[in-house]
């Protein structure tokens, strides 16, 4: 039977990708020390969503403690299945760019270097394996924000004829704008993935992933934002919009999604293969919007606050344009769009948030 790495398998893709191979007929081995725990506090654990798949997944999935900095760790891992492993899903990562700038070292070494020890360990034990990584877009800085952009009622948007209205695509560039150190450390491992598929043949894909999301999000004040706000409404808790006026727009992909984009791949995979990944102009919603979605959903106002001052890096706008990644993977599309997320959201969270918040 195949062999699934699944680096941080208690997060929202990485647990939907444990769950959905592990149904496809893979023996998965997830690595995860729940770091999202130290990041963003006890709330945002992922060890109960780890217990969950180990008890709904029996003997197909096995969850290891083992932190992606250690690199004598992943190696020992990856040699204990190098003969049965053929997919490694990277995706554990200190994802906030906020957070980074607390912490420079931990994020760098996180993102960066626990994606080189995942490479390496990768290309010695098991180079045939296909390679997949979340990226995301914050590799390319605040350059979005030299778009174009026109002010409409709830968002910001570029004008329909611009070459960019149905997505931004590869052709972007990364270089003289300001990335965050969460986008510097994240561009580096995309790098990384990227030279290892063209300096060692090796099938490896970097998806640059635009806001990913579902019911398994552990929503925090600093990552996952549909989840947090369907939390703050849910729950009455206070919630700061930073900046734009809440007109700033983002593409929202579920992890159901993006795991099967990621199966896609794996039947066909390629070297050194980059995309950008996202909800695209089937899936998006600006801050007022998707407030209002919430507000709906949840029956109740939320109570929020507009703050003039943006975050270092962030975008006002973000559409991706998935033309590239449905060139190479036609039989792919979007199943979700943000509606039916925050309804998942909400139906799948709303009583133990609520629960939560009596206690």
């Amino acid at each position: 039977m195949p062999t699934a790495i699944v680096t941080g398998s208690g997060g929202l893709i990485g647990s939907e990708a444990v769950a959905y191979f592990a149904r496809a007929g893979f023996d998965v081995v997830g690595l995860d020390n729940d770091m999202r725990a130290y990041f963003f506090g006890v709330e945002a654990s992922t060890a109960r969503r780890t217990a969950e798949l180990e008890r709904d997944l029996g003997d197909s999935f096995r969850a290891l403690n083992i932190d992606v900095r250690d690199e004598d760790a992943v190696a020992s891992a990856f040699r204990e299945h190098a003969r049965s492993i053929e997919l490694v899903i990277h995706t554990a990562a200190q994802p906030s760019h906020d957070w980074a700038a607390r912490e420079p070292h931990t994020d760098f070494a996180v993102n960066a270097s626990g994606t080189l020890n995942l490479l390496e360990a990768t290309r010695r034990h098991c180079p045939a394996a296909t390679f997949i990584f979340t990226s995301t877009n914050k590799v390319y800085g605040d350059r979005p924000n030299d778009l174009p952009l026109v002010e409409l009622e709830t968002r910001l948007e570029l004008p329909p004829d611009h070459p960019w209205y149905d997505g931004i695509t590869l052709e972007m560039p990364v270089d003289r704008c300001t990335h965050s150190l969460f986008g510097v450390s994240k561009l580096a491992a995309d790098l990384l993935v990227q030279e290892y598929g063209r300096y060692f043949d090796m099938p490896t894909t970097s998806f640059r992933g635009g806001c990913l999301t579902g019911p398994q999000h552990a929503g925090a004040q600093l990552h996952g934002f549909l989840a947090y706000l369907m939390k703050c409404t849910v729950t009455g808790q206070p919630y700061t919009v930073f900046g734009y006026g809440g007109k700033q727009v983002r593409d929202n992909i579920h992890a159901v999604d993006v795991v099967r984009a990621f199966h896609e791949v794996h039947r066909a995979p390629k070297a050194a293969a980059v995309y950008n990944l996202g909800g695209g102009r089937e899936s998006n919603v600006s801050m007022l919007e998707a407030i209002a979605m919430c507000e709906t959903i949840a029956g109740r106002p939320l109570d929020y606050e507009l703050s003039d001052a943006a975050r270092i890096g962030d975008h006002r706008w973000w559409i991706s344009d998935l033309g590239a990644f449905r060139d190479d993977y036609p039989a792919w599309s979007l199943s979700y769009g943000v509606p039916d997320v925050l309804r998942e959201i909400h139906d799948l969270n709303a009583d133990r948030w609520l629960a939560q918040a009596a206690l």
